[in-house]
């Protein structure tokens, strides 16, 4: 990756969150920055770092398909080497990166190098098939854990997620109306994205303060 991190918010923030993006967008899409300003307008520091096959896309011809996710754990895990972070760490993701974060994390919270989980969009099972979990390790969770979720995504919807056994220790924020990439539609929900953002930012800041204290 040769260091090719974004990075939003105070250098000096007492919590860096490191974000991976999702399947089929890079780590500078529309959605994932305006999730970085948000949260760095919460206080903290955000970086942001892309999977080998999405830098890929950036200078080759060749689109290359998002692989298997449990095939980027190492990935995930070099990001966080090459980041090189002392301070509280964070990690996690939009839907695929959080997901990879997830599967990670524990090993990680163990060996004390990373004080949580954090999913925006956590893809529960892919559109349309409810049936092919992807919960089995959320189960047991050790690492605390804040997943941020839009009310309709069809990823997992509220009442979906509301009959799957999850650890304790992950905390769930509903977002109203919220799809896969927690946009609402204004007329609906009242809520604009913006909104969910700001929402979702400042309870991050509070979760966080709880991980730290």
């Amino acid at each position: 990756m040769g260091g090719n991190f974004l990075f939003d918010g105070p250098g000096d923030a007492p919590v860096t969150i490191l974000l991976a993006h999702g399947a089929g967008a890079p780590m500078d899409s529309a959605s994932m920055n305006a999730t970085a300003q948000a949260l760095a307008g919460a206080g903290f520091r955000v970086a942001r770092f892309e999977f080998g096959y999405m830098a890929a896309r950036r200078t080759s011809e060749g689109r290359k398909p998002p692989p298997r996710a449990e095939t980027l754990n190492p990935e995930y895990r070099a990001a966080i080497a090459e980041l090189g972070f002392k301070g509280a760490l964070v990690i996690g993701g939009k839907s695929m990166g959080g997901r990879v974060a997830s599967m990670v994390a524990d090993d990680l919270h163990a060996e004390g190098k990373i004080a949580g989980l954090l999913c925006l969009g956590y893809p529960f099972h892919p559109p349309g098939k409810p049936e092919q979990l992807r919960t089995r390790h959320l189960a047991d969770l050790q690492t605390p854990t804040l997943i941020c979720q839009g009310t309709r995504d069809e990823f997992g919807t509220r009442d979906e997620v509301s009959q799957y056994a999850l650890s304790d220790r992950i905390e769930l924020l509903w977002l109203e109306d919220g799809d896969h990439d927690l946009k609402p539609r204004k007329t609906i929900s009242g809520f604009s994205t913006a909104d969910h953002l700001k929402t979702l930012a400042e309870a991050a800041a509070r979760w966080a303060g709880r991980l730290v204290s």
